[in-house]
């Protein structure tokens, strides 16, 4: 068997200069889906990793690896497609869009929007499950009223983003405070530091945007409002949602329950073979207006396929970057040489932010800088919470702003507008990196190890 060998730094680092150069030509440059570059990026990196003397063997299971630790967000696509196409089907989210299109005021929607998912996502620590009820729920309201669809989408996101990073039932959080070997309470309260500032600021620039808007009509609203029929029963999967979510029940059973009690439901008034149909091509309305067919002709698991797909290749690619110690190579000996707090955190930052684009998985992004800057920060005597802290406002936020990421792929699928569209104004995620720069370089909020 031949001997699989680490990459210096030079040649990883030219690896990374390529790997960019195919995303950006193929993306910005000929306007491509994103399967082009990542297909083209996955040959190249194989290519690479059996020059390096990897075996056909292990490069196959450095792929398989990468697969491996994102499939409980695969399969919960799959459900969240599900459960839209049921909520949809038995009035819950029509219901929800009944309610915003009767309170709805323009120059409040925005700012509204952000507050809504924040505290929602707080509650059931999953931005995930966010974007997908009320998240799509105040999409609808937000472009009836004539809002354009990626500005609704960044609010949503920064509040369901915010949600998730503050809350104790979030894996995410989780995660970056095992990683940093911190207490979880410890850990979410630092994060406040950077995390309240990002969200107020995201605040301030949606309420100044939506009062452009404030003297929108809502003629429209108030004609739609009257073609929904709002239900009773409607509190029950959101009750069972928010419930099981604070009895700490993993995601899986909590959609899986909820999708068999919506289903239940769904068949009181439906043949077993609509419902099967439904779950799998997802809801159409047979309303003639176009606008609520925009709105409620959603979900179903073949509508989850192309974000799936998308997510398989990134995370493909990411195992074998991973596995082959590329984006180690590289970064290991910068960790090495530098000695001040800044810049230890300025470098794990960065390193989350480039995990993202080259990995495109969430925990990865978490993990692997976690991993190569541990050790300095004890080095230069800077607490394991400053650590969590810049883990979680690099490698957690960022992959919603990631076209062929694990959530940014998911939130483009969800809400129905291109991530390059709703980037620009995910504030929060744009603005957490930028506070824990300003937090290392000022020294506001950074702990010393004790």
């Amino acid at each position: 068997m031949e001997k699989r060998t680490t990459p210096r730094f030079g040649q990883a680092l030219a690896l990374i200069v390529i790997l960019i150069i195919i995303f950006a030509g193929s993306i910005i440059g000929l306007g491509l889906s994103p399967y082009v570059p990542l297909t083209l990026s996955l040959l190249v990196t194989m290519v690479f990793a059996k020059l390096h003397r990897a075996t056909w063997e292990d490069i196959q299971r450095d792929m398989l690896s990468g697969l491996q630790t994102a499939l409980a967000p695969l399969f919960l696509f799959l459900l969240i497609g599900m459960l839209i196409a049921l909520w949809m089907g038995t009035n819950v989210i029509p219901t929800m869009l009944w309610l915003g299109f009767k309170i709805a005021n323009a120059a409040w929607f925005l700012p509204s929007a952000v507050l809504v998912t924040a505290i929602v996502g707080s509650m059931i620590g999953s931005a995930f499950t966010t974007l997908a009820t009320v998240g799509v729920a105040l999409m609808g309201v937000g472009t009836a009223m004539g809002f354009e669809p990626a500005l609704v989408a960044g609010a949503v996101l920064s509040g369901a983003i915010f949600g998730d990073k503050s809350s104790p039932l979030s894996d995410s959080t989780n995660l970056a405070s095992s990683i940093s070997e911190t207490d979880l309470f410890a850990h979410i309260k630092n994060l406040m530091w950077t995390t309240v500032p990002a969200l107020v600021v995201s605040f301030i620039i949606f309420f100044v945007i939506g009062g452009g808007h404030a003297g929108a009509s809502t003629a429209k609203l108030a004609s739609l409002a009257n073609l929904l029929s709002p239900t009773w029963w409607t509190i029950v999967p959101l009750v069972l949602l928010v419930g099981m979510a604070w009895a700490k029940v993993p995601a899986i059973p909590t959609l899986l329950i909820n999708v068999a009690v919506t289903g239940a439901f769904f068949l009181l008034n439906h043949t077993p073979a609509v419902l099967g149909d439904i779950l799998l091509n997802g809801f159409k309305t047979t309303a003639k207006n176009e606008m609520l067919q925009a709105l409620l002709n959603r979900g179903g698991m073949l509508a989850m396929m192309p974000t799936v797909i998308i997510i398989m290749l990134a995370l493909a690619l990411g195992g074998l970057l991973t596995e082959q110690r590329i984006l180690q190579a590289v970064m290991s000996p910068i960790a090495d040489r530098i000695k001040s707090g800044a810049g230890v955190i300025t470098g794990t930052v960065f390193t989350g932010i480039a995990a993202n684009f080259m990995i495109g998985e969430q925990y990865l992004a978490t993990i692997l800088p976690g991993q190569l800057w541990k050790s300095a920060f004890d080095r230069v005597g800077l607490s394991r919470l400053a650590l969590g802290r810049s883990l979680e406002d690099s490698g957690t936020v960022v992959n919603y702003l990631v076209p062929w990421g694990v959530a940014g792929s998911f939130a483009a699928q969800t809400l129905g507008v291109p991530v390059h569209n709703f980037a620009p104004f995910v504030f929060f995620a744009l603005l957490s990196p930028v506070f824990s720069l300003l937090s290392a370089w000022t020294g506001i909020g950074i702990k010393k190890a004790s």
